[in-house]
């Protein structure tokens, strides 16, 4: 039984963090096109073309100040559980480095092949959270954010990710402007721009489409494994 459960729990977590494999792809991805990263990455963006650390340390560094701040929301609320996602940041800063490294042989010149790596960024990250609900296991503190602001301010959940992107994408302008004198980026590389717009626009729309592809891949393996056995 014991053997089974842990099958189980590595069938999960397995499924979950090849779906953050495939976010990580997805921001490396829509760095490479230029045309400006999803909200929740252009901070860690913004601050590395500052200097000091790679992407996904920031990223790291910044998820660890999402869960502080579930801390002071929710008190008292806070699982035990929630602490998985400091192993989550872990992993998911190592991946986005990783990917920018595997992918820093693309250079994409016309304005038609950015484009298409925006739309390819987007299509294999809602891929990839699509694949992090099915798992259920990692937990990515910048979702467990919007759920948290979500419950204490008694807002919807797609509202309060609104929101808190739109306060990512600001505090990122301003911390571009201090720095370079230009809300978009550093003029050499975009930060903010109209990928960040398809991005925040079309992933929640893709994912319409990813979740009935991740159900059809994983799900019976997970009906089998991890429900049938229960």
């Amino acid at each position: 039984m014991k053997k089974e459960k842990l099958a189980d729990i590595s069938l999960r977590y397995g499924i979950a963090t090849l779906g953050l494999v495939l976010v990580a792809i997805g921001v490396a991805l829509s760095i490479k096109s230029d045309l400006g990263t999803a909200p929740v990455s252009c901070p860690p963006y913004v601050a590395n073309l500052i200097g000091g650390l790679s992407v996904g340390e920031y990223t790291i560094i910044m998820h660890f100040s999402f869960i502080l701040l579930q801390v002071i929301l929710l008190r008292k609320e806070f699982k035990a559980i929630h602490l998985m996602q400091i192993a989550a940041a872990l992993v998911f800063g190592f991946l986005t480095d990783a990917s920018i490294w595997a992918f820093s042989w693309i250079h994409a010149a016309s304005l038609g092949s950015r484009l298409l790596l925006t739309v390819i960024s987007v299509l294999i990250t809602a891929l990839g959270i699509s694949l992090e609900v099915l798992g259920n296991a990692w937990m990515l503190a910048g979702e467990m954010t919007d759920a948290a602001l979500a419950k204490k301010l008694n807002v919807k959940f797609r509202n309060a990710k609104i929101g808190f992107d739109i306060f990512l994408v600001v505090a990122s302008a301003v911390i571009s402007i201090i720095a370079f004198g230009n809300p978009l980026g550093s003029g050499q590389a975009t930060v903010i721009g109209i990928g960040t717009v398809i991005s925040a626009l079309l992933t929640g729309y893709c994912m319409r489409f990813t979740d009935p592809l991740a159900k059809r891949i994983f799900g019976h393996i997970i009906k089998e494994h991890c429900i049938e056995k229960s």
